[in-house]
C-alpha cells in the first residue's frame, strides 16, 4: 500500500510562490503514476498536474505556465512549485498515486492565496 504525506502548504499573498512536497513510501517509486490535485470550499476536487502513462505531464489550463510538476526518485518525493500565485489557486491540495491498478491519495495541505 503507497502512503502519501504532502507538506509545504502554507499562507501566501498574490503573486507569491509555494512549493509541495509528496514523499511516498510502501511502493516502488518509480512505478508510481503521481498527480496534483486540489479542492477549493463549496468545489469538485480537480486536477492541477499529472504524470502519465506515456511520459508526459498534463496541466490544468488555469496553471499553465504558472506550476510545474517534477520528482526525485532518489528521495521518492514529487514536487508541485507554484508560482504567480492567485486567489483562485486556494484550495487543499492533495498528492495522488497510481500504483500496479491502485489510486492513493494523500490528507492534503491547504493553501491560502491572499489578495
Amino acid at each position: 500500500q503507497v502512503h502519501l504525506v504532502e507538506s509545504g502548504g502554507g499562507l501566501v499573498q498574490a503573486g507569491g510562490s509555494l512549493r509541495l512536497s509528496c514523499a511516498a513510501s510502501g511502493s516502488i517509486f518509480v512505478l508510481n503514476l503521481l498527480g496534483w490535485y486540489r479542492q477549493a470550499p463549496g468545489k469538485e476536487r480537480e486536477l492541477v498536474a499529472t504524470d502519465t502513462s506515456g511520459g508526459k505531464t498534463i496541466y490544468a489550463d488555469s496553471v499553465k505556465g504558472r506550476f510545474t510538476l517534477s520528482r526525485d526518485n532518489a528521495k521518492n518525493t514529487v514536487y508541485l512549485q507554484m508560482n504567480s500565485l492567485k486567489p483562485e489557486d486556494t484550495a487543499i491540495y492533495y498528492c495522488k498515486s497510481r500504483y500496479l491498478g491502485s489510486e492513493y491519495w494523500g490528507q492534503g495541505t491547504q493553501v491560502t492565496v491572499s489578495s
